[in-house]
């Protein structure tokens, strides 16, 4: 079988549409950077929604970000549409892209649109066993040509922060109720870092109960650009499986993540130094001693 990458003219334009989800806009990041690492040729845009594409800017794998709107993809007139999504948006989305190859993985529901129909990534890899979600994502690039190498970590674009001393992020906040750690351990957590000369920094979402941390510094709702700027000067990272961990951990940022219903192995920290806390009681299994434990062993000032 011609790989379908190989198929493609010098300078042809890819569309990698991944719409939503900060973890997954974040775990995009490897599987692109090997794809523009064996064809730096192509322009390469990525579709993704306005309140996401943070993740992707200032990459310099990326040429394009493109917003979910089916004539503003036409107008770019890629020759390859690769979908990450899976989602029915996201089938009318590659169609409309008129893109001569539509890449995808075979078990998304509409892949009957997909001419190229990526397998399982156990099978491209050759290992049968749970992967990451990186692993996942790069398998399709592997699959569809790129030579098979080493995942790299994320990558995401940061301006430095200057000025701030040592400090540590924590995210106290979740998705759902049964991913997040209780906020009296946090506050905990926090007092003990702050004790030991690493100041506290709470990350927040606009609809967030923040009162619980008043006593420390909270960023509530920032930009995802100051997101980045502020996860990228930390000495540590705590918080629940959520987005802003796997941003700490493109910026090769210690992590101590807590898991509760999520798959560890397939949502882990990606290639940085890291704790994984989960317990058989869920959440609330997870102790402020463990927290603490985990921190001093990543050789951090906790």
């Amino acid at each position: 079988m011609n790989p379908a990458l190989n198929r493609l003219p010098q300078g042809s334009r890819i569309v990698v549409i991944r719409l939503r989800s900060l973890g997954d806009c974040v775990l995009t990041t490897p599987a692109i950077a090997l794809l523009k690492a064996h064809r730096p040729d192509l322009e390469i845009g990525v579709v993704v929604e306005d309140r996401f594409g943070g993740a992707f800017e200032g990459n310099p794998d990326v040429t394009a970000l493109l917003p979910p709107d089916l004539a503003a993809i036409a107008k770019w007139r890629p020759k390859m549409a690769l979908n990450f999504h899976g989602g029915t948006r996201s089938m009318w989305l590659m169609l409309a892209s008129r893109a001569p190859i539509r890449a995808g993985f075979a078990h998304h529901v509409w892949s009957v649109v997909y001419n190229e129909r990526i397998p399982r990534a156990q099978q491209t890899l050759g290992k049968e066993r749970p992967v990451h979600t990186a692993e996942h994502l790069a398998s399709a690039m592997f699959w569809l040509g790129v030579p098979r190498t080493e995942i790299p970590r994320a990558k995401l674009v940061a301006a430095p922060r200057t000025g701030e001393g040592s400090y540590a992020v924590l995210h106290a906040f979740a998705s759902a109720p049964e991913k997040a750690w209780a906020a009296d351990r946090f506050v905990a957590v926090a007092r003990h870092l702050k004790d030991a000369g690493l100041k506290p920094v709470f990350l927040a979402g606009p609809a967030d109960d923040v009162s619980p941390f008043s006593g420390f510094e909270v960023h509530r709702n920032a930009p995802l650009s100051e997101v980045k700027s502020i996860l990228s000067g930390a000495q540590l990272f705590i918080g629940n499986d959520s987005g802003p961990a796997h941003i700490a951990a493109a910026f090769g940022v210690p992590v101590v993540v807590l898991f509760g219903p999520s798959n560890p192995v397939t949502w882990a920290p990606w290639r940085t130094e890291a704790q994984v806390l989960t317990s058989a009681e869920g959440m609330a299994g997870v102790s402020v001693a463990d927290v603490t434990a985990a921190a001093e062993s990543l050789r951090v000032r906790a």
